[in-house]
């Protein structure tokens, strides 16, 4: 039996195909339910080793994932798109390398804790500026008219990512992920348990409901 006020944690970055696609199969799973299942985002930073001093990220930093690595990771987002129904979704090879998540989740952790009951919206718009429609979302003229579009102030979501303090809590957070035992994206969790990957939904039942 499902309860009132459920809340799922989620560990994800935007640049993640997979994270684009465990949402889809959370959003799935949420359509299962009676009640509805809150969403505790966690930031998690993929590109923080080949991300250089001015911001740049440099493909040529060593991090162990060779050719056949990314090989094997088109093969499972295609094989996971079919499965979650997610024809919309760009081919990675549409999404140029230089993407960086870093402002887009600096924005979203703003709004996360200044307008919560905005937050979802916003960052159901960030995946799909990036997944469906190919944007860049490292591009802070692109967040600010996602932030618009979900209501919120343009000028307010631009200060915020200029932010040193709240940047450096975000740094903070990523920490925490990793002290967490977080490797990887998307992760979910739940009740001190957790599913690493693109989990379909029925796991996902067995995660929050012990089926």
């Amino acid at each position: 039996m499902t309860q009132d006020n459920d809340r799922i944690t989620v560990y994800s970055d935007y640049v993640c195909p997979f994270c684009y696609l465990g949402r889809r199969s959370l959003e799935a799973y949420q359509e299962t339910r009676d009640d509805e299942l809150d969403i505790d985002w966690h930031p998690f930073d993929l590109r923080s080793q080949k991300r250089g001093p001015d911001g740049e990220i440099d493909h040529s930093v060593d991090d162990g994932k060779d050719e056949s690595y990314f090989e094997q990771a088109r093969q499972n987002v295609e094989r996971l798109r079919e499965r979650y129904d997610a024809d919309e979704m760009c081919n990675l090879d549409d999404i140029p390398d230089e993407v960086d998540s870093l402002d887009a989740q600096v924005a979203s952790f703003y709004v996360r804790d200044e307008y919560p009951e905005q937050w979802l919206a916003f960052d159901e718009a960030i995946f799909e500026a990036l997944w469906i429609e190919g944007r860049d979302i490292g591009d802070v003229d692109v967040l600010a008219e996602l932030a618009v579009d979900t209501g919120l102030d343009a000028d307010e979501i631009r200060n915020a990512i200029t932010d040193e303090e709240l940047r450096a809590r975000l740094r903070e957070q990523f920490t925490q992920a990793q002290r967490r035992g977080v490797t990887g994206v998307p992760t979910f969790a739940y009740d001190q348990h957790a599913a690493p990957g693109a989990v379909p939904p029925e796991q996902l039942e067995r995660l929050v409901e012990g089926a």
